[in-house]
């Protein structure tokens, strides 16, 4: 994405290890440090059961503290409860500006929302299966499926090739960036792309251009050429960078 978040945030990580695949931790902490510095790294779960057991090394690797929360009652999560009283104790110390809530549940739906309102930034980590209240309580959702390694996505599909593979992008999805790039435009239609990539978070936090096969926004935007036309202009400075704009060509259908 285009947009830029502040790499000097103190983020708390909070962990779900019940809604978690182990074997992905690299790839989220990887993700998540892209937003600030990780000082508070905790995962919960019950550490007594053996299914389990996969956890010990990655936690050693990425210095992420197990925090053990026994199941008082069957069909109850305690670990929901742990994790939302730990979450408001950081908040009162003060001490970080925002919060990373790795979980698919839906019961941390009010959590994201009382942290957000006390002023934390919270990105919201989970599977696609996430419920929708969760994602949008969220500043930024990440879906756990885009980290997942090339190694794995060549398992899976029996293909060799390094070459990203696209998926189609949904009818919603055009008419979502197509209203963006019309809400910021001047008068000549033109739109700044930084500007249209925080606009579409904040209009819908999952969207991510890796969920479609492209890895920024500008070369999603460009597979769009019959819908959007992209201007990239010199920026004034002494620098190479170039401002990239954008402008509608026509609606989608």
């Amino acid at each position: 994405m285009e947009n830029k978040d502040t790499p000097d945030l103190k983020l708390a990580v909070l962990i779900d290890a019940d809604n978690v695949p182990y074997k992905m931790v690299k790839e989220m902490m990887e993700e998540l440090a892209k937003f600030g510095t990780l000082t508070t790294k905790r995962i919960y779960g019950d550490w007594t059961k053996p299914t389990v057991r996969g956890w010990k090394q990655v936690l050693l690797e990425h210095a992420i503290t197990p925090i053990q929360q026994y199941s008082y009652t069957t069909g109850k999560n305690a670990t929901d409860s742990a994790m939302i009283i730990d979450a408001m104790d950081i908040l009162y110390a003060g001490k970080v500006d925002g919060f990373c809530i790795v979980s698919s549940d839906s019961d941390f739906t009010r959590l994201a929302t009382r942290l957000r309102e006390s002023g934390m930034r919270v990105i919201g980590m989970g599977d696609q299966k996430t419920p929708e209240p969760f994602i949008v309580a969220c500043d930024r959702f990440i879906f756990i499926e885009i980290l997942k390694p090339k190694e794995e996505e060549k398992k899976s599909t029996g293909k060799s090739d390094d070459k990203p593979k696209k998926a189609s992008i949904p009818a919603k999805i055009k008419q979502l960036v197509a209203t963006s790039i019309d809400d910021l435009s001047d008068d000549d239609g033109w739109a700044f792309l930084g500007e249209v990539g925080s606009l579409l978070l904040k209009k819908q936090p999952q969207f991510d251009p890796r969920t479609y096969g492209f890895t920024k926004l500008t070369p999603l935007l460009k597979s769009l050429r019959s819908m959007i036309e992209i201007d990239e202009r010199e920026s004034p400075g002494k620098g190479r960078s170039k401002h990239i704009y954008a402008r509608l060509k026509k609606r989608p259908k």
